[in-house]
């Protein structure tokens, strides 16, 4: 039995949509019915099957790319290589910087300062400045620029330049530890580095300044740095140029015509079985996926104030920058997430008028579960939409949300990741809201959930997959010749079709149940980590012999995160050793990333290549029937199974 709605719109609030405009103006384009107020399952089945119209249409609808014919949006159908709009150039920050509304482009907030606006005026002065400055340092088009900051005005003044002139973009926020940041950037060997010298997060001071050096020091790529005062203003690094000079002649940026798929920015995967994987993503694409995410599923546009909790680390900052190119402006945070009180993300909401909420699922389960009442204490009139990512939002936290919250808002559990820059399934406002649910795959996005023999499957669990091509699917990876790993990673066992690593139910009613990963990635709150990044730093410490680290997904909507740790003879599990342990993930990996328990075991069980075990340990701890969850046969040593077996029916039982 499904759960009862939780909001409806109305037949008046879907005809004011943006997405109700836009099936308007294709169906008198087109001579299609859609409905009025639009059917969105009519105009979801119409995108996916005519998707060179529906993208065509996009681009002329927003302005980015009008007239181009239908037979030259999608010339080559094939994944990976599809070709889109071949002979037309985009470029992201043009798009981004083009709107001149009166509302201002950012609205930037610290966790113990008053709101400061900047204009659009400003903002593009600055970008220019930056953007000059770049070329006066010789970076060409194609060249990289990493930025190792916060979620601060600096990071999207300098993406922007970097964009503006066709060089490519790429950052880690600083609560990653240095060894985590060059498994990133090593590789993409950046020309400049933009680095801050330490973060206030939760109330404390944060010095980076080592690990600045640190990254200068092993990266000889790095002609240049950039740096940016957080905490020492009056320090400049030796031979850095300071950010103030890098944005002191403002100008009005000066635009490369870049093709359509020129890459835009590397993003990373976690790294489960090795270095992160660097992910490209083009101009065009990112822009095109952007304008329909949200400006058709969230709704937001000019006149709107959106802002998405989030750090550099996390695609959700690239998708926020992207609401700019929607006219919207974009609510720059810097801060705990939490500080100094859990409903801070509320109090913010109601501080700078925010219309679009954005956070975590941990980030409104645990409101939900601490029981505040965020729409009893604060004015939250303005907010009309509420999203939810990083993992799925628990049924109790959509109701509690209704109940505490707001009861007239769009409430969006969203679906997607860093590989594709965008969401495969989230929320619509022409559709009810059903607690625990996904409303619907996104326009344009060909999902389906598919069984082990690659039949789609409704109302049971497969994986989600993805049989028609996106705009911004990744061009290649980083350092991929031939697309071996690009292929491993997402088309197989099926050549041609996307299998993204999530399980999904899709109901009788085309709602979706998203489930958790189906591979180890380790997601804290929609930051991705791979299980390598861990193991690296933990195997360093001599009582450590071996080690597994765990993301579990729980069914009341939790995330337990364990690390077993298998010790040297004569070695004990001491607190002295877990506080160790813990400090060194913390420093040297990912603050967010260190784990709930810390739990010594005889052994770690690992396939016949020497491969952890890791999904099938998972899928104990989830509460999996020990035979199916695991292939005794497939293990070097099955004895050791025994103990975790035996460990996961105690915390399932209990």
């Amino acid at each position: 039995m499904s759960e009862p709605e939780l909001w409806r719109p109305t037949a008046e609030s879907m005809h004011a949509t943006r997405i109700a405009a836009f099936a308007r103006w294709v169906a008198e384009r087109r001579g299609r019915e859609f409905g009025e107020p639009a059917d969105y399952d009519r105009l979801w089945r119409w995108s996916v099957e005519h998707l060179d119209q529906f993208w065509g249409d996009l681009a002329e609808w927003t302005g980015v790319l009008p007239g181009v014919p239908d037979d030259r949006v999608l010339t080559s159908r094939e994944m990976p290589g599809a070709v889109w709009f071949p002979g037309t150039t985009v470029n992201y920050a043009e798009q981004a910087l083009r709107h001149a509304s009166d509302h201002p482009a950012l609205v930037v907030a610290t966790e113990d300062a008053a709101p400061v606006e900047v204009s659009w005026a400003a903002l593009r002065a600055q970008v220019g400045a930056f953007a000059a400055t770049l070329r006066r340092l010789g970076v060409q088009p194609g060249d990289r620029v990493a930025g190792y900051l916060p979620n601060v005005p600096e990071a999207v003044v300098a993406f922007l330049g970097a964009a503006s002139i066709g060089a490519v973009w790429s950052s880690c926020a600083p609560d990653f530890g240095t060894r985590a940041v060059l498994d990133r950037f090593a590789q993409i060997e950046p020309t400049v580095l933009v680095a801050v010298d330490g973060y206030r997060f939760g109330g404390k001071n944060h010095d980076r300044r080592d690990v600045v050096a640190q990254l200068r020091e092993a990266m000889p790529s790095v002609r240049t740095t950039v740096a940016v005062p957080r905490l020492f203003p009056d320090e400049l690094p030796d031979g850095a140029l300071p950010w103030a000079e890098a944005v002191a002649d403002e100008q009005e940026p000066e635009f490369a015509a870049p093709p359509f798929d020129h890459p835009l920015w590397i993003v990373y995967s976690s790294g489960t079985t090795g270095l992160p994987k660097g992910i490209v993503h083009g101009h065009g694409g990112v822009v095109l996926e952007q304008r329909k995410q949200i400006e058709l599923h969230l709704d937001v546009g000019v006149g709107d104030r959106l802002f998405w909790y989030a750090s550099t680390a996390w695609i959700m900052w690239n998708i926020s920058t992207s609401a700019l190119l929607t006219g919207a402006t974009v609510l720059v945070y810097d801060g705990a997430p939490n500080h100094p009180s859990l409903d801070a993300q509320f109090a913010l909401a109601e501080r700078t008028g925010i219309t679009y909420l954005g956070t975590s699922a941990g980030y409104l389960t645990a409101c939900e579960k601490a029981g505040l009442r965020p729409g009893e204490n604060y004015d939250l009139s303005a907010v009309r939409g509420i999203g939810s990512t990083g993992s799925p939002l628990p049924a109790a936290a959509f109701r509690w949300v209704y109940e505490a919250v707001k009861s007239d808002v769009l409430l969006g559990s969203l679906s997607g990741g860093t590989d594709v820059a965008t969401g495969f399934i989230g929320s619509s406002p022409l559709l009810p809201v059903v607690a625990g649910e996904l409303q619907r795959p996104m326009l344009a996005v060909a999902a389906a959930s598919w069984n082990e023999d690659g039949e789609p499957v409704v109302g049971e669990l497969g994986e989600l997959v993805v049989t028609e091509p996106m705009p911004s699917m990744p061009l290649y990876f980083w350092n991929d010749p031939g697309n071996a790993r690009y292929r491993e990673a997402y088309f197989e066992p099926w050549p041609g079709v996307w299998r993204h690593g999530d399980w999904l139910e899709v109901t009788e009613r085309g709602t979706c149940l998203i489930t958790g990963r189906s591979d180890s990635t380790l997601n804290r709150g929609g930051v991705r980590m791979g299980t390598a990044d861990i193991y690296a730093v933990v195997e360093s410490v001599p009582e450590v012999v071996d080690c597994v680290v765990l993301g579990v997904e729980q069914r009341d909507g939790g995330y337990w995160m364990p690390l077993f740790v298998q010790l040297a003879p004569g070695a004990e599990l001491t607190e002295e050793l877990v506080g160790r342990l813990e400090s060194a993930i913390r420093e040297q990996a990912s603050p967010r990333h260190v784990p709930d328990e810390i739990i010594a075991v005889p052994g770690v069980p690992h396939t016949r290549t020497g491969k952890r075990l890791e999904v099938p340990l998972k899928r104990l701890f989830q509460g999996a029937d020990p035979a199916r969850a695991v292939n005794r046969g497939a293990v070097d040593d099955a004895a050791l199974l025994d103990h975790y077996v035996a460990l996961a029916r105690e915390r399932t039982s209990s």
